[in-house]
């Protein structure tokens, strides 16, 4: 029986003393998935990871002390990167494409700049480059973020646009379709938890080690995917780097917010899977 986003099993590894949850699916290059803040293994929208999956075999997985991993998330955000590459590298796998969307696509970043040999190509959805960025998070997704828990109403807020009735659907669709595995009891829901995420991302921020400064000579390719109307990770903050960014192209989806790949799950997918297979 072919194995799907619903039906794939969890399984488990060691890595560094922590046991880390992972599913893999698909066939074709394998593709890592660093999720968002809060993210766990089925807040993905299955219909998205299965039209990835039908072209690239996928890896998902709970960063440590979140979802079904033991130990507790690094505020070191270099640290969160690895947990990613050393699960590659138990799998057997040393070439593989990567995927970050909101806080993981700075980890994302991360795991490119510091693992270029192992890195092919990157997918950055509703993100921000790393180092400091001129527009700040709206403080409309920090009233909703920080719930402890998040219902549909949130949702339309944080990752689509409530203004357009056609992204209002397309929530609820993906929010329907998640439903169908997901246990919420799994999302991480305290302040300090939340408080290892905000390290992590200030480190990023803070760009200690210069990574910004690596896209005007990186050669991998980089495709970068946003909404127009991204309340925490705005889209105008490409703009100044993409000129000199030269292997890095940029989608922007309309009446769209920080989740575009959860509203136009098959659209979203069906353009990385031309630019990680085809290009």
């Amino acid at each position: 029986m072919k194995k799907t986003a619903l039906t794939a099993e969890t399984q488990f590894t060691g890595i560094n003393g922590i046991k880390i949850a992972y599913r893999t699916f698909g066939k074709g290059t394998p593709l890592l998935l660093y999720n968002r803040f809060r993210g766990v293994l089925d807040t993905w929208d299955p219909l998205f990871l299965d039209s990835l999956a039908e072209h690239n075999t996928i890896v998902i997985f709970d960063y440590p002390g979140i979802g079904e991993s033991s130990g507790e998330l690094p505020t070191d955000i270099n640290l969160v990167a690895e947990i990613g590459v050393q699960l590659m590298d138990t799998l057997g796998i040393a070439r593989f494409h990567v995927v970050g969307w909101s806080y993981g696509g700075l980890v994302a970043q991360t795991a490119l700049f510091l693992h270029k040999e192992s890195v092919q190509k990157v997918v950055l959805i509703g993100t921000n480059p790393v180092g400091s960025n001129e527009v700040p998070f709206d403080k409309l997704f920090f009233e909703h973020a920080l719930k402890p828990v998040n219902d549909l109403e949130d949702e339309y807020v944080l990752f689509f646009e409530p203004l357009s009735e056609k992204s209002r659907a397309a929530a609820k669709a993906s929010h329907e379709r998640i439903a169908q595995r997901l246990d919420r009891s799994k999302i991480p829901a305290t302040s300090e938890k939340f408080q290892r995420y905000f390290g992590g991302s200030a480190m990023s921020k803070e760009d200690k080690l210069n990574l910004r400064e690596q896209y005007k000579t990186l050669e991998i390719p980089v495709l970068v995917i946003s909404g127009d109307h991204d309340i925490s990770f705005a889209v105008e903050n490409w703009f100044p780097l993409l000129r000199n960014a030269p292997s890095m192209q940029h989608i922007i989806l309309n009446d769209s917010g920080h989740g575009p790949q959860h509203q136009w799950p098959q659209l979203v997918a069906g353009y990385m899977n031309l630019f990680l297979n085809n290009l």
